[in-house]
């Protein structure tokens, strides 16, 4: 309960802070928003520190996402995408995205800028119709959403993809260690207190570096 609140007084500050450029024009796109997912493999507790988002027009855009990630099933291996997501609005398709993070298994903080290529932005406002079972009718789906997985060791994984529509690697990066630390070294050193479940997963199996 205690982490739920904190990644709800998280999100809202983020939503506060979120802003571009105050000259930059809206974009042009299909939809209001495109959205940005987090997610690590189950029991591989991660603290996301920031997201953020530098669009395909070169406009900057800070803090759009960060708190916890989702959870996938199983701990070795992944999932297909999906995750937590959050709503990026009033920004343009994503040049490169950066992430810093807490892995708090490790622990160990990350950073990773990643360039997303032509292809996916392609993708991102190609509509599909198709029949939705989650919603038992026919629809019109943008695949406008971006997952990130995080793992231990730094490794990060990207999707783009929706829903019913499922969801396309874009593929497999390594972050690198961020030598100032969590909170770069605001916090002197103090990561955010890994959830009691993680921990004893860990000290009892360890952690599968190679997996992922």
């Amino acid at each position: 309960m205690k982490r739920r609140s904190l990644l709800v007084c998280t999100l809202f500050s983020l939503c506060a802070c979120t802003s571009g450029p105050q000259t930059s024009p809206p974009p042009k796109l299909p939809y209001d928003s495109w959205y940005v997912g987090l997610a690590a493999p189950r029991h591989m507790e991660v603290w996301v520190e920031s997201v953020d988002v530098l669009d395909q027009r070169g406009f900057g855009f800070f803090n759009v996402f960060g708190g916890v990630a989702s959870y996938t099933g199983k701990t070795e291996g992944w999932h297909k995408g999906g995750g937590a997501m959050m709503p990026v609005n009033n920004v343009d398709l994503p040049e490169r995205i950066f992430v810093r993070w807490q892995s708090l298994v490790e622990p160990q903080t990350y950073k990773v800028g990643i360039k997303i290529p032509q292809w996916v932005r392609d993708e991102m406002i190609k509509p599909t119709r198709l029949f939705c079972k989650a919603d038992q009718r026919d629809v019109t789906l943008y695949p406008n959403r971006i997952t990130l997985g995080l793992a231990p060791g730094g490794i990060v994984k990207v999707w783009v993809g929706a829903g019913c529509l499922g969801f396309t690697e874009v593929g497999r990066f390594q972050a690198e260690i961020e030598t100032l630390g969590p909170y770069k070294g605001k916090s002197k050193g103090k990561y955010i207190h890994i959830e009691p479940e993680n921990k004893a997963y860990v000290d009892k199996h360890g952690i599968p570096y190679g997996s992922w």
